[in-house]
């Protein structure tokens, strides 16, 4: 049937947003109202009539609440077909009511779960009669309407206004959609939380599962369709949880940037960091005695490539940064936060968008990180990799300085966030140079020096690589470019011709024993 007029509705919901002025709707249309203890008080309290669930099926809740809508007459009022004459006598025999609108909220597991709640609190919220409820109404959507999200209901009442009552079966197939996502990814935000209750970081099964948060203008190219789903139960702060407090709607490339930017900020936890990307490339990233001093020093390694880019900051943005900032076109700036004089100077850019995220992602915290090839999905722990600083080796017959010893450390943060291959000279707690995404690490050595010849050079800078010299041609062009010292992970079948040239120059050399590819 096109229509389903609607004479009886079940309410069971644990968020009540809405819930009074959405019930009282539908007893104007004479819809008898069902529910269960908690939903039912605030209804009553309302003044509306309402058939508490224990009454309707003549069976008391039992197990402090774990049973109380598993029951025939419930199920059995949802899924019976009104046109099959057996479902029709079935529920005559029994005595079975049917029910034509299930609302339904489930237990809020993952507040629960975020709030730091006891593993006895989770297992409690995690809802069984909800889903089974949801999951029958919507298999049945030829019949019966579902309702899991108070937003829902505007166009649930709209719809009973314009039809005497009745919701089509257009709107009962989409809430029956958006239904089956919803305890799919409820069930989603349980498996994950117990995975990694029971240190089972790779399952057999991974779920994956999102709400649409934002739906974009396109992708990375305007031919493209785009939107941004924020996963269930994910904590770490950025770019998907953050306020946008000022600017123009997010587009894919700002949210890609803006992720990329602010993980290299987190990187540096002991100082002021300002991270200056293009393209999910760094163009220029520092440290400072203060966030200004740190831009300062991220601009001029590639003032030219900062022009349009993304701006991430790890500390609070005060009113002498975004002074400073203003000065310059910029997409994005995104931070933990920003006192109100900052915000006040931001707001003169008015198409510049300001995210504040409330703190910091932690860099050593291992999740997951997941890429969709053709047919399946890759999954890989985060690239977390720290380096023990006692722990490195050093190649070479010089030893590093204590101020090449910072650079190098400081360099060898920033190359793990550029494009493979990757070159990063450096110089006093700055980028110098940046050399990225080349198919041979010669090149991004040439690029990153010629680079930064056009501003403040690599003269007396130190060098990081992503990876290991396969030979010595890519060290000879940082040498030629003035590098004192070079950090990398070692290991190639030529170390030995590549620690020759460095001795012969006498520069300095430490090895890692990690690189950080990253493509």
């Amino acid at each position: 049937m096109a229509e389903t007029p609607i004479a009886r509705a079940l309410i069971s919901v644990s968020d009540k947003t809405g819930l009074v002025e959405f019930a009282e709707a539908l007893a104007r249309h004479k819809v008898r109202l069902l529910s269960t203890g908690g939903s039912a008080k605030v209804l009553k309290e309302a003044g509306l009539a309402v058939t508490e669930v224990s009454t309707f099926t003549g069976f008391p809740e039992i197990m402090d609440g774990r049973v109380k809508t598993l029951h025939p007459a419930i199920h059995g009022g949802i899924l019976a077909r009104r046109d099959d004459e057996k479902h029709r006598i079935a529920m005559e025999t029994h005595e079975f009511s049917p029910i034509d609108l299930v609302v339904v909220n489930l237990y809020p597991f993952v507040e629960t779960m975020r709030s730091g709640a006891s593993y006895e609190d989770c297992i409690e919220n995690i809802d069984i009669g909800g889903p089974a409820l949801i999951r029958a109404a919507a298999k049945n959507h030829e019949y019966v309407g579902v309702c899991t999200d108070p937003a829902e209901y505007g166009s649930i009442i709209k719809e009973m206004d314009d039809n005497a009552g009745a919701i089509s079966l257009e709107l009962r197939k989409f809430l029956s959609r958006e239904a089956y996502a919803r305890t799919a990814s409820y069930d989603a935000a349980i498996s994950n939380w117990m995975a990694q209750q029971q240190g089972a970081f790779w399952p057999k099964r991974i779920a994956v599962a999102g709400r649409r948060d934002l739906a974009l203008r396109y992708g990375e190219n305007p031919h493209q369709e785009a939107a941004l789903y924020v996963r269930p139960g994910f904590t770490r702060p950025g770019v998907a949880s953050a306020r946008r407090v000022q600017g123009k709607e997010l587009s894919y490339n700002n949210i890609n940037d803006a992720d990329a930017a602010f993980e290299v900020a987190a990187e540096f936890t002991d100082e002021p960091a300002i991270a200056i990307i293009k393209h999910a490339n760094p163009c220029g990233v520092a440290v400072g005695a203060s966030l200004s001093q740190a831009w300062d020093k991220a601009l001029a390694c590639d003032p030219v490539s900062a022009f349009g880019g993304v701006v991430a900051c790890n500390r609070k943005i005060d009113a002498e940064l975004a002074k400073r900032m203003t000065e310059l076109f910029l997409e994005v700036v995104i931070a933990p936060s920003a006192s109100e004089e900052a915000l006040e100077t931001l707001a003169t850019k008015k198409n510049l968008r300001v995210l504040i995220t409330d703190s910091m992602p932690d860099p050593d915290v291992t999740d997951i990180s997941l890429k969709t090839v053709g047919g399946g999905i890759l999954a890989q722990s985060r690239d977390n990799g720290r380096l023990d600083p006692d722990a490195l080796k050093t190649a070479t017959k010089r030893e590093v300085t204590d101020a090449e010893h910072r650079d190098l450390l400081f360099a060898w943060k920033v190359t793990k966030h550029v494009a493979s291959n990757a070159i990063v000279y450096a110089r006093d707690g700055a980028t110098v140079g940046i050399g990225a995404g080349q198919m041979s690490r010669v090149d991004s050595a040439r690029i990153a020096a010629s680079k930064s010849a056009e501003h403040q050079g690599t003269e007396g800078s130190v060098v990081a690589s992503d990876a290991f010299f396969p030979f010595a041609d890519g060290l000879k062009v940082c040498l030629e470019a003035g590098a004192t010292a070079v950090i990398q992970p070692g290991g190639s079948m030529r170390d030995d011709e590549v620690i020759a040239l460095a001795d012969e120059a006498g520069i300095a050399m430490l090895f890692t024993g990690m690189r950080h590819f990253r493509h």
